[in-house]
């Protein structure tokens, strides 16, 4: 089938009439007093639920470096998904919740694509359940308590200079990354420099994802630190006595939420950290949820497995106590050749050359994850354009690695089209058990840690610190943020800082260039290149394209 014979992806979603959400509980073993719906199509599973023992096998969907051709671990993910429950496997999705800022900016939309997509599409790229809506407010009100203890004679003898913690919007704004807040004289606030986040880089999504229960969501609100005293002392959430407010605006955001595939299969959709600037995975109590209620549980990280899988093996499954026993490595064809070079306005032509040279990318992000203790099997994400011999080339080029390649067409065929890929996953799960292990131990020192996720997942020489980022990690270690896992923020385009540099670069070094504690998430983040945490619109922003016809159908989503 050809591309432009595929409707979009909003009128596939509508032309799919969902199963009551009751339904898809109950194929779980749940019933309707067990949830809190939001309509037929929507609701919030039990706490309970992710206290029970798990019974399901973890399997991790990760990628290759992105690139402008495309790679799809989204989609391939609820592929996956409807494909293992096509061969009778009672298999549960696990995902994030989509960004407005993203939807409106140049994704359009974060819910698969094609015919391997979750449903209700609309409300789950929108408002969904409120739960963004609910970290934002929780943000917001630790920065209004911050800024009326400041206004009400500051006992705390807050250091203005030294205040860390950012406001937070949903939406990409460029214009609010460093502002000027409080000219509105002696009663309307203290002057000082603001800074904006998008939500998925609020510290509090990062908390809601790794919150293991109510009470420890609480602990780690109280933990923030939101700046320093005048004597350099950190102050935080708890200090400003804000934690249980916080906690209470969060009492239902923190319940994960349960939609369904195009095929009326159960997908647990919670929490949305970014991948380049947070650790970028769903929430540990939706993975737990999953693992409960079904015997395979799908769940993706964020971007490449340099930045994604890491962090979700590292932060994710240490903090969760979770054993993720198999991984999906999604790549394209068009991007093995951009990755070797060619051009992207070529990628429909065959290239042999360009992909041979594109291989070692693949090879690398395949020892990447194996070092995990944790096997791979590698999707390939086919294109109507993949020339039998290229197809047949990455076959090759990954058996001489010891790993399996299966063609993946659910955008194009739905589950049918990611049977052989459910296959493969299967014969992992079946034909050998999976030793994951953490690659540092926690207890090492910053610079170690940092220094062991540059040389062995990037493949880097070494680690450059600015002058700024080498007092903070002194800092850090000093207020007893040593033993906490690093978070890298890295461009997602390259394995180096330099989002130019494709392919497997060598003799490279990373250089960081801030580094800041989040202690309330439980980790420190350290900054390479040029990451933001407030992104921008394109020239032309998908909004552009979107409406509501008089009948109420939402156009232009995709």
């Amino acid at each position: 089938m050809s591309p432009l014979s595929v409707p979009s992806d909003i009128e596939i979603a509508t032309s799919v009439r969902p199963r009551p959400i009751v339904d898809v509980a109950a194929d779980l073993g749940l019933t309707a007093d067990d949830l809190e719906l939001y309509g037929k199509h929507k609701a919030k599973l039990p706490l309970e639920v992710t206290s029970r023992p798990a019974r399901g096998r973890l399997v991790l969907v990760t990628a290759i470096n992105p690139t402008p051709a495309g790679e799809g671990k989204s989609t391939v993910s609820v592929g996956l998904t409807q494909a293992l429950r096509r061969l009778s496997v009672n298999a549960v999705l696990c995902m994030r919740e989509p960004s407005l800022g993203p939807v409106f900016g140049v994704k359009g939309g974060a819910a698969g694509g094609g015919y391997a997509q979750v449903i209700p599409m609309a409300d789950i790229n929108l408002h969904f359940t409120g739960d963004f809506h609910a970290i934002a407010s929780a943000h917001a009100l630790l920065s209004a308590m911050l800024d009326n203890h400041l206004q009400q004679g500051n006992p705390l003898a807050i250091d203005t200079r030294r205040i860390t913690w950012p406001r937070t919007i949903d939406m990409n704004d460029r214009a609010l990354r460093h502002a000027v807040i409080g000219l509105g004289g002696a009663a309307n606030g203290v002057v000082r420099e603001e800074r904006w986040v998008i939500i998925p880089a609020s510290e509090i999504m990062a908390i809601v994802a790794l919150a293991t229960s109510r009470e420890d969501l609480e602990h780690r609100l109280g933990s923030i630190i939101v700046g320093s005293s005048s004597a350099k002392a950190p102050v935080r959430a708890r200090d400003l006595k804000a934690a249980g407010a916080m906690a209470m605006l969060l009492k239902d955001a923190i319940a994960p939420n349960l939609v369904q595939t195009l095929e009326g299969g159960p997908a647990i959709l919670h929490a949305g950290p970014f991948g380049n600037i947070a650790h970028g995975c769903n929430s540990i109590l939706a993975t737990r949820a999953g693992l409960a209620l079904g015997d395979v549980v799908i769940t993706e990280a964020g971007f490449g497995s340099d930045l994604g899988a890491e962090k979700f093996f590292d932060i994710k499954c240490r903090v969760g106590g979770l054993n993720p026993e198999a991984a999906v490595l999604v790549a394209t064809v068009r991007s093995l050749k951009m990755q070797g070079g060619a051009d992207k306005r070529a990628l429909g032509v065959g290239d042999l050359a360009a992909l041979e040279r594109g291989l070692p990318h693949l090879a690398h992000h395949i020892q990447s994850v194996r070092q995990f203790g944790v096997p791979v099997v590698v999707a390939i994400n086919r294109f109507i354009a993949d020339t039998e011999a290229e197809l047949m080339m990455v076959n090759d080029y990954a058996a001489r690695l010891g790993v399996k390649v299966a063609l993946c067409e659910v955008w194009e065929k739905g589950g049918a089209g990611g049977e052989a890929l459910a296959r493969e996953v299967l014969a992992l799960l079946d034909g050998r058990t999976a030793k994951y292990a953490p690659i540092y131990d926690v207890t090492l020192p910053v610079r170690d840690k940092i220094e062991t996720i540059v040389k062995r997942v990037y493949g880097g020489d070494g680690v450059d610190y600015s002058p700024a980022a080498a007092r903070a990690i002194d800092n850090l270690e000093a207020v007893g943020l040593q033993h906490t896992p690093v978070c890298m923020a890295k461009t997602q385009y390259s394995l180096t800082d330099d989002p130019s540099r494709l392919g497997k670069p060598a003799g490279f070094r990373i250089t960081v260039n801030e580094v800041y504690g989040s202690a309330g998430a439980g980790f420190v983040v350290a900054k390479t290149g040029d990451i933001m945490t407030m992104p921008g619109l394109p020239k032309v922003p998908a909004a552009e394209g979107m409406a509501v016809n008089p009948n109420g159908d939402i156009v232009g989503l995709s």
